[in-house]
């Protein structure tokens, strides 16, 4: 029976903590200040937009919103980056993907300042992340780390198997994971039988997006359990990349979905914003 680790509880100690930082700047005269935008009105972007509002209220971190139409052009999009980067008053610039599909997601990456680019995906962070330099860490793959940290759950040396090699989880947890010398296989869509990989691993790390995907016959005994997916079943209810329940029962560590992962990101964008005004 494995120990779940309560993402919830971790990311309210985190946001606590980062409360008294702000104060703290603001004492100095400093206001913590994000701003996001959106293009367009996909649903699941807007509640999003909305957790990020609130965690920014809670902890005292002045938000800005820029909402775009979904039909601008590439032109209007950089202009409004590279306003907020001359923004002294701006610590933090966060794009809310996805975007429409004419528009050039990269190269507003790319324009973000790295300096306030808390989502970390600047290619200068993405490149500093790869040395192991302190950066701006993507925010789902650092609350990860958060987890292990917190439950001293030691990488190195460990079979880490990362599912999924997405430019958002995948691959930057890949990175986080080689840095804290954990040995990583990574698999993806064309991964030639997934099980022997997952079977001979110490942790895995599913991000998939398919729900209930990963089975208590994939995994070694007291091995620890990452669920980065959100999934919404038939049902309406929320489940992760993992069958919880059967796993459960043969895992060491475990998170749940909803409550695991999913508060991490949210903690790990405020503590990103706050370091960015400290900077």
């Amino acid at each position: 029976m494995a120990v779940i680790i309560d993402g919830k509880k971790l990311a309210q100690q985190i946001r606590e903590d980062l409360k008294i930082k702000c104060e703290e700047l603001k004492q100095k005269g400093i206001k913590p200040r994000l701003a996001v935008i959106m293009v367009g009105d996909d649903k699941a972007s807007q509640v999003y937009v909305r957790n990020k509002s609130k965690a920014c209220d809670e902890i005292g971190i002045e938000f800005e919103e820029h909402l775009l139409d979904g039909d601008i052009q590439q032109k209007t999009l950089i202009e409004l980056i590279e306003k907020l980067n001359q923004d002294d008053s701006i610590h933090g610039i966060l794009l809310q993907s996805p975007i429409p599909r004419h528009l050039d997601i990269n190269e507003a990456f790319r324009t973000i300042a790295p300096e306030k680019d808390v989502d970390g995906f600047n290619p200068v962070n993405v490149g500093k992340l790869s040395l192991n330099q302190d950066t701006f860490v993507s925010c789902t793959p650092y609350g990860v780390m958060k987890m292990f940290e917190a439950y001293n759950i030691s990488l190195a040396g460990k079979n880490v198997t990362v599912i999924g090699r997405s430019n958002i989880v995948g691959k930057p947890l890949i990175q986080c994971c080689l840095n804290k010398d954990a040995t990583v296989t990574v698999c993806h869509s064309k991964t030639k039988d997934l099980k022997q990989h997952t079977q001979n691993a110490d942790i895995v790390i599913a991000a998939i997006g398919k729900s209930k995907f990963i089975t208590a016959d994939m995994i070694k005994l007291g091995a620890v359990v990452i669920d980065v997916g959100i999934n919404r079943g038939e049902d309406g209810k929320l489940t992760g990349d993992v069958d919880f329940d059967n796993v459960y029962e043969k895992a060491s560590y475990i998170t749940p979905v909803p409550g695991g992962v999913g508060p991490m990101t949210i903690a790990m964008l405020m503590n990103n914003v706050i370091k960015a005004c400290e900077n």
